[in-house]
């Protein structure tokens, strides 16, 4: 009889690793009652700082779509702030389009959540769960490619430190660099938080420039406040990050516009590069990477946590059937994954790098097809349908 010391390891424990984990244990709950085996689930956690959620700032923008998949797994945080109207305009030209809950028929858009306290609700969900979680080193995993006499050896080696583990199933979440496409943007995103004079609760704007496209979010965390990611040269951002914050403030005026009234910063400033990184190619033998591990996106409308998610919903989904009986070839329905998500998956990474770079070709006919775009899918509901149900749920087939 084979030896295996888990049937699933998953290697992250970020939001994505942490909703996988809670996804599987539910599942492993509905098994068979004339299984002979309970599922043996590990999640591999590298060491973790714990950082107070109060002192957490980081904030995240989940769809309509991830809010209903994270209370199905009861695992929604606690603090939360819902977005009902997505404005998006472009710096300097005409058009504008308006996306609202009640034309999509939902309470929400999406909603702003605070990344401490989701990843301390996913966290307390799982520990409820049987689901065994191993700290230490960051974690790494191979398939073992033959044996002493030759003979091709099932699952996959999982190695943390001087640790290894054999098992059946590798689902990587972080920690991957996917190589099949890459860009890089010549952006960073400078991001923190402000005040303003005029706040629109449940409003969130997306402003496309010839920089790059400026977010301003309601803040999940801060009443009346509003979370800041402004993409932009290097050398732009590097200034902006070293401003005085008055002058910021005033900047931030400027680019932005006056809708909102005068900004105020809340917390300190910081920057990062973006790029994109995307595995077309997610399935090896006995192993698939999803999440962070697969794709890295621009900010940009904020899609990744929620592709993320949706990967987790499908793999659960296909692995369902396996689940019942771990000792069949978990290939055929790893590969059924990879093909669920194959067109989702291109058409948000697609839409998110055409995006930032159309806007940003400084070309003035460019610019106003892009004006004329906007003020047409505003106009024309059947013009903007796609968009708004893209970034409300993603496409579903």
């Amino acid at each position: 009889m084979e030896n295996f010391d888990f049937d699933i390891a998953i290697l992250g424990a970020g939001p994505v690793g942490l909703a996988l984990a809670i996804g599987l244990s539910k599942l492993a709950e509905k098994k068979p009652a004339n299984s002979t085996q309970a599922l043996r689930i590990a999640l591999f956690q590298g060491q973790q700082v714990p950082i107070p959620p109060e002192k957490d700032t980081r904030v995240l923008a989940l769809n309509h779509g991830s809010r209903v998949f994270l209370e199905a797994i009861e695992a929604w945080p606690n603090k939360s702030t819902d977005i009902k109207t997505v404005h998006v305009s472009q710096k300097g030209r005409l058009g504008r389009t308006l996306i609202t809950d009640a034309e999509m028929a939902v309470p929400r858009l999406g909603s702003m959540v605070s990344y401490a306290y989701l990843h301390q609700s996913l966290s307390t969900r799982l520990a409820n769960t049987p689901v065994t979680i191993l700290s230490g080193e960051l974690a790494s995993a191979q398939a073992p490619a033959q044996d002493d006499s030759c003979q091709n050896i099932a699952g996959a080696m999982v190695t943390q430190g001087e640790h290894k583990y054999r098992v059946r199933l590798v689902i990587q979440c972080d920690g991957l660099r996917a190589q099949d496409i890459q860009r890089q943007y010549d952006q960073h995103a400078l991001i923190t938080s402000v005040y303003v004079r005029y706040p629109q609760p449940g409003w969130a704007w997306e402003r496309f420039t010839q920089e790059g496209p400026l977010a301003v979010l309601p803040h999940p965390i801060f009443p009346g406040a509003q979370s800041i990611v402004w993409a932009t040269s290097p050398t732009k951002a590097r200034q902006l990050l070293e401003m005085p914050e008055a002058e910021f403030e005033q900047a931030l005026l400027e680019h932005f516009g006056d809708r909102l009234g005068r900004f105020t910063l809340a917390e300190k400033r910081a920057i990062f590069p973006l790029h994109l990184n995307v595995n077309t190619h997610t399935v090896k033998p006995s192993m698939v990477v999803i999440g962070n591990a697969a794709q890295t996106l621009h900010p940009v409308a904020g899609q990744g946590l929620n592709l993320g998610l949706r990967d987790v919903a499908t793999l659960l989904n296909c692995l369902a059937p396996w689940l019942n009986h771990v000792q069949q070839d978990v290939q055929t329905f790893l590969l059924r994954y990879q093909e669920a998500r194959s067109i989702d998956r291109r058409i948000t990474w697609e839409l998110t790098d055409f995006l930032p770079r159309v806007f940003t070709t400084k070309n003035p006919l460019v610019e106003h097809a892009c004006g004329l775009s906007l003020l047409a899918m505003d106009m024309a509901k059947p013009l903007r349908q796609p968009l708004t149900t893209q970034l409300l749920q993603g496409f579903r087939p």
